[in-house]
Parts: C-alpha cells; structure tokens; sequence
C-alpha cells in the first residue's frame, strides 16, 4: 500500500479495507451494494442518453461497425452523473490505497451488449489491460509476502445483473504475479489456471462494483442460453504518472503543427507522443 507524503510515494502504514487488500494480493475484489437503486437508475438513464446522442466511437479499424456500437468512450466528458459516479467514495476508498490519493481516470467506457452478442472484440479473450509492469522471465515467480506494485486498475459499476449465462467477467486470482500475459494457445481456454487457482466469475447485481488490476489475467466468460447481456460502466484509474487516455494522441496532444509534420515514421510519431489506440484507448 502507498500514500503521498511531499510529493513522493510512501509506505503506508495505516489500516485500508479488506477489499483494498483482496485487490492487492488477489489482483481483483467486488463490492455489493456500492450504488444506490436511485443512482443506478439516473446512471443507467443518461447513458442511455449518450448513446441515444452520440454516434462509436470507431477507434478500431478492425472492430465491426456492430462491436462498436456497443461502447461509448470518455463518458465523464458526456455525462455529469457518470463524472460523479468515478469519484464515488466507495470506489476511491478502494484504490487510492494502491495508485496514491491522487490517482486519476485514464480512461472511461461505457459497455452494453445486447443480449445474444458475443463480444465482437479481443475482451472475449483471456489478457490483461496493460503491461505486464513487471515481466518476469520464464521459470521467475513473484514472492507472495511481497505486495505486488499496482500501476492502473479497472472498475465496473454494474447497472444490471450479471449471471454466468449473461457472460460474466472472470479473472484469475493472483495471475497479476505472474509478470506474464496469458498463454497465447489457451486464450479461449475457460478452465485456464494460474499457480493452481481457477477462474472466478463476478457474478453481479445493480450497484455491485467489479475491481481488478490490470495485469490480472481476465475475459468475458463464453455466453449461454438465456443471456441477458450486460450493462455496466467501466472506469480505468492510473498513478499520476500514467497518462490519460480518453482521447487518441491523434486528437489531443502537446504537439506544435510543425512537430506533427516532422514526423515521418512510425517511430518518429511515437517518440513524440503520437500513438495507435490500443488498451484503454480503443
């Protein structure tokens, strides 16, 4: 766990809840009842709106049209209530034990798959948000008495239930430890382990909040008869020193006009800041 003490990062030794240390050492938490019926309810209403306004966001020149219907980006730019919603007390009381008091949004989605859809993108796949941070060669493993550092973290405010038939997000416990992406061969393997631990689904209600770090192993579990879809906002947070992501490079950068027509290759776009969208941003 870490603070802020004159600008740098510390120890921390005070108490942090149960679910801040489940996210630290298993790489996930859910917490019931975060939200109000009254809050899910105006949340779930303008982000109706907001699709209802905005047009995809087609950030992907691979994703179908249909895919991207189902996401619309930067949602605190779009919606007072869900700026709201991502400083909710009970999200930030979480976190902030792991990425610092101030720790900020890096990115902000929000997902409704129609009942019936498979993903229609790479999340129906086992991987991570970003990283690893910390690669480990073959045959390494992380101690388990040591904390894990935690760079960004994911979060999901559910806004209707998710059972295992509507396609749930599952996670590995303690894959975060493993400095490794997921096996490449076993991407759609839903009975994939890490270090002996099996997949957990979050199985959620209205209101529930989803948690896990990013380099935690984790999908969208395979649908079944009956589903439902799924509905939830999804908020990524990052240390102060991670950059935000709502909008692509190409939009919103600290580039003069003449630096952006210097660069010719893909390197020179990149070492200037000007980036593909890939995790978080697309």
């Amino acid at each position: 766990m870490i603070k802020r003490n004159g600008g740098y990062l510390t120890y921390r030794d005070e108490p942090a809840s149960e679910a801040s240390r489940q996210l630290e050492d298993e790489g996930y938490t859910l917490v019931r009842g975060v939200f109000t019926d009254a809050e899910v309810t105006a949340l779930k209403a303008d982000i109706d709106r907001v699709y209802e306004t905005y047009e995809p966001d087609e950030r992907s020149s691979v994703r179908p049209l249909e895919a991207a219907q189902m996401f619309r980006y930067e949602m605190l730019n779009r919606s007072d209530i869900c700026q709201e919603a991502i400083a909710h007390r009970g999200i930030l009381d979480v976190i902030e034990p792991l990425l610092g008091e101030d720790c900020h949004i890096i990115a902000n989605t929000a997902w409704r798959n129609p009942p019936g859809s498979d993903s229609g993108h790479a999340g129906d796949r086992w991987h991570i948000d970003a990283g690893p941070h910390i690669p480990l060669p073959d045959g390494a493993l992380w101690p388990r008495e040591l904390p894990h550092p935690v760079f960004a973290i994911g979060v999901h405010i559910y806004l209707k239930a998710c059972s295992l038939k509507d396609g749930p997000t599952g996670v590995i416990p303690f894959s975060h430890l493993s400095g490794r992406t997921p096996p490449p061969d076993q991407l759609l393997n839903s009975d994939l382990t890490y270090d002996g631990q099996g997949v957990v689904p979050l199985l959620t209600e209205p209101g529930d909040v989803g948690f896990f770090v990013s380099d935690v192993w984790h999908r969208r579990m395979p649908t079944q008869p009956g589903d439902g879809g799924r509905f939830f906002l999804q908020a990524h947070y990052g240390r102060r020193d991670i950059a935000q992501r709502l909008k692509t490079t190409s939009e919103i950068n600290q580039l003069a006009a003449e630096t952006v027509a210097r660069a010719e290759t893909a390197r020179d776009k990149t070492v200037i800041g000007l980036h593909q969208p890939f995790f978080y941003d697309g």
